[in-house]
């Protein structure tokens, strides 16, 4: 539940901070009867991500078992990829992306009504997308309660009172503190998810190992303890993990960790320009 929350804050403040830019652009510029286009193209995107997250789950529901496990592998290293893609991402756009918006509503506004739709529908279906492909692969394997999606609609509806908050002028969060610590939280989630992907190849038979375990922590670690249901559905770590698992771990998390903590280049400052000599 934890990690589905986790999921629909960050992904869902993302798609609410593009939204507010996209709003708060049409409001200052006096544009405001341009904004129910702005509301359908983010309806029909919130419509296509569920659908997204809900052909996932048709999906996996009636394959076979073998191919049912292949498919959550896929999902899973799929997963991987984008929520490592969108944590850089994030580092390297968050300060561009507002003047990026501005001008392509500015664009579109010159171009009718359609675009004005399509900017809105692009800019929040690519975090809707993820955030269903980020929550399937998260909850594979989680027992058939609510608590996933109770998780990521609390997620979505705490993003969504921030958002409004923040565009409000009533709240004020330091949002690259916010991106940092959840991004880490982030790439924890997503190193379980890929353990997972291992885990789903070595069940559909495709890769060897699944009887070779890398250690046995059971004595330990009560399986049936709440720090043990914490542990294993937000970071997919189990008491009795095969040798590919545990590798497949580490050699994510350790150089994904590093290079996201390592601190941002500084760009050399431009020389100043020099005045031409005079020619003889």
């Amino acid at each position: 539940m934890f990690a589905s929350y986790l999921i629909g804050l960050r992904e869902g403040l993302e798609a609410t901070l593009v939204v507010s830019i996209l709003v708060a652009f049409l409001v200052k510029s006096d544009r405001r009867e341009r904004l129910p286009l702005v509301w359908a193209g983010v309806g029909a995107a919130v419509v296509l991500s569920v659908a997204f997250g809900a052909l996932l789950t048709f999906t996996a529901a009636h394959l076979a078992t073998q191919q049912q496990e292949m498919f959550d592998a896929v999902t899973s290293l799929a997963a991987t990829v984008f929520v490592t893609f969108m944590v850089f991402w994030m580092r390297t756009a968050a300060r561009k992306m507002s003047g990026e918006l501005r001008e392509k509503m500015g664009q579109a506004l010159e171009l009718g009504a359609t675009a004005v739709v399509v900017v809105a529908f692009l800019s929040v279906a690519r975090e809707g997308l993820e955030t269903a492909l980020l929550w399937f692969a998260a909850v594979q394997g989680a027992t058939s309660s609510a608590s996933p999606l109770i998780g990521i609609t609390l997620g979505l509806l705490t993003a969504v009172a921030l958002g409004w908050g923040l565009y409000r002028s009533a709240l004020r969060i330091n949002l690259t503190k916010f991106f940092t610590w959840t991004g880490l939280l982030l790439i924890l989630v997503a190193a379980g998810i890929f353990k997972y992907g291992v885990h789903d190849l070595q069940e559909s038979g495709l890769v060897p190992g699944l009887s070779t375990y890398a250690f046995d922590i059971s004595g330990v670690l009560d399986p049936g303890a709440w720090y043990s249901t914490l542990l294993s559905g937000m970071f997919n770590i189990t008491p009795q993990p095969s040798v590919l698992e545990a590798v497949a771990w580490v050699v994510y998390v350790v150089p994904v960790l590093v290079l996201f903590l390592r601190p941002a280049a500084k760009r050399p400052a431009s020389p100043a320009p020099t005045s031409p000599q005079p020619t003889s």
